[in-house]
C-alpha cells in the first residue's frame, strides 16, 4: 500500500502535496550547493526558518562548512561531500542522492535571493501563528495566579514580534488580510457569571458614590443585556447627581426600555436589593473577564489570518495589530480599574462595603427571589 509521507519524510523524489515553500527550500539549497558563494549574500535566513528538518540540517551544515576557493567540478563535489558529512552527524537519514535531488530541484541558481524571501515569509507566518497560540493558551490558563497579567505578557510578546517583522518585509498594495475575521465567541451563560453581575448591580445601588469612580467599567463588560441596561441606569443617575436606590433605578429602567427585555419590576427590585461585597470588586472581575475573552478572540483572529496562505506578511502584521487593538482598549480599562484609589469619596456612606470575593458570595445566604436571572433574549450582548 502506498504511504503518504509526512512533513519530515524525505523520500528525495516527487513529494506529494507539498506547500510552495517546500520547493523554495529545495531550490535555495540546490542553488547554494551549485554556487557556495551565494551563501554570503543570504541575509536573514537561518536554519530555524526552514519548515523541513532535513532542509534545516543541510543549511546548518552549509553555514558551518568552508566554501571552496574555486568553482571547478572537483571542488563542487568536495563541497557537496563536506556538507553531506556535516549534515549526517545530526540527521543520519541523509544520502548523497538526496543532495543531488536538491540540485536538480533548483530552476535558476541566480534566483536564490527570491527563494530565500519565500522561506523568510513562511517562517514569519509560522512564528506569528505560534505567538497567537501562546496568547490563547495564556488567556485560558487557570493554573496561574494572575491570568490577566499572564495573558498581557503573551500579547506584549506578539506585539514586539509584529514590530520586528514590520520593518523586514515590504508593504502590500492591499494592507488588510483577505480572510474574513471570525465572529467573537458567544458569551458563556453560567450561573456564576450572571450572579457576579447581579452582585455588582446591587452593590452599586447600595453605595452609588463608588459608581462615579468606576468609569473603567462599561455596559459591554456584561454578558446579559438586561444587566448591561441596568448598569447604564445606575451610572446615569449617579453622574446626574440624582438619588440612587432600587426604585429610582427601576423608574430609569422603564424609560430606557430595559424592562421590555424580559425582566419584571418585582424581579428588578429583588435583584437590586441584595448587595454582597463591594461594587469595585465585582467591577474588576467583570473587566478581567472581558480582557481574557478579548485576548482569546484576538488569538483566534491572528491564527485565522496566519492560516490563510493568500495573506502576505505585511497583511498579517496589519491584521494582527488590528486584532490586538480591541485587547489594548480593554487593557487600559483594566489597568485603570486595578490602579484606581480604593478610599471612599466624601459622599460615600458611613458604612463601607468590604471587598468580598467569590467565597463571601458562597457563604452569604441568598433567597430565590434575590437571585433573579432574567430570560436571555435570542440576540444577547457579547463582550
Amino acid at each position: 500500500m502506498p504511504r503518504t509521507p509526512d512533513r519530515d519524510d524525505e523520500t528525495p523524489y516527487e513529494p506529494v502535496e507539498r506547500p510552495p515553500t517546500h520547493y523554495a527550500e529545495q531550490a535555495l539549497l540546490g542553488a547554494v550547493l551549485l554556487n557556495p558563494n551565494v551563501l554570503a549574500d543570504l541575509t536573514g535566513v537561518e536554519p530555524v526558518a526552514f519548515d523541513n528538518s532535513f532542509h534545516a540540517a543541510v543549511f546548518a551544515a552549509m553555514q558551518s562548512s568552508p566554501a571552496p576557493d574555486d568553482q571547478t567540478a572537483e571542488a563542487g563535489v568536495d563541497w557537496l561531500n563536506t556538507v553531506l558529512a556535516k549534515a549526517q552527524s545530526d540527521t543520519p537519514g541523509l544520502t548523497a542522492s538526496f543532495m543531488h535531488t536538491l540540485i536538480s530541484a533548483c530552476p535558476r541558481p541566480s534566483h536564490a535571493s527570491a527563494y530565500a524571501a519565500i522561506i523568510r515569509s513562511e517562517h514569519a507566518r509560522r512564528t506569528i501563528r505560534l505567538h497567537a497560540e501562546q496568547l490563547a493558551q495564556a488567556a485560558a490558563d487557570t493554573t496561574v495566579p494572575d491570568r490577566p497579567g499572564h495573558a498581557l505578557t503573551a500579547a506584549n510578546a506578539l506585539v514586539r514580534h509584529l514590530d520586528e517583522l514590520a520593518g523586514c518585509f515590504p508593504s502590500h498594495s492591499a494592507p488588510l488580510p483577505r480572510t474574513p475575521p471570525p465572529p467573537p465567541p458567544p458569551p458563556v451563560d453560567t450561573e456564576e457569571a450572571l450572579e457576579a453581575e447581579q452582585c455588582l448591580l446591587a452593590s452599586a445601588v447600595s453605595w452609588p458614590a463608588y459608581v462615579k469612580e468606576m468609569r473603567w467599567l462599561t455596559a459591554d463588560d456584561f454578558f446579559h443585556p438586561v444587566h448591561a441596561g441596568l448598569w447604564e441606569c445606575v451610572t446615569a443617575l449617579a453622574h446626574r447627581g440624582e438619588p440612587v436606590d432600587p426604585v429610582t433605578v427601576l423608574w430609569e429602567a422603564q424609560h430606557r426600555g430595559v424592562l421590555a427585555a424580559g425582566i419584571t419590576s418585582a424581579d428588578t427590585l429583588a435583584l437590586l436589593s441584595t448587595p454582597v461585597g463591594s461594587a469595585e470588586y465585582w467591577g474588576e472581575r467583570l473587566v478581567e473577564r472581558t480582557l481574557l475573552i478579548r485576548a482569546q478572540h484576538a488569538a483566534v483572529r491572528v491564527t485565522a489570518y496566519a492560516d490563510d496562505p493568500t495573506n502576505s506578511v505585511h497583511q498579517l502584521v496589519t491584521g494582527s495589530r488590528r486584532a490586538l487593538a480591541d485587547l489594548h482598549a480593554v487593557r487600559n480599562r483594566w489597568q485603570r480599574a486595578t490602579r484606581s484609589p480604593k478610599a471612599p469619596t466624601a459622599e460615600a456612606e458611613t458604612t463601607i462595603p468590604s471587598r468580598a470575593g467569590p467565597r463571601s458570595l458562597l457563604t452569604t445566604p441568598t433567597t430565590t427571589s434575590a437571585r433573579v436571572v432574567p430570560a436571555r433574549p435570542t440576540a444577547g450582548r457579547a463582550p
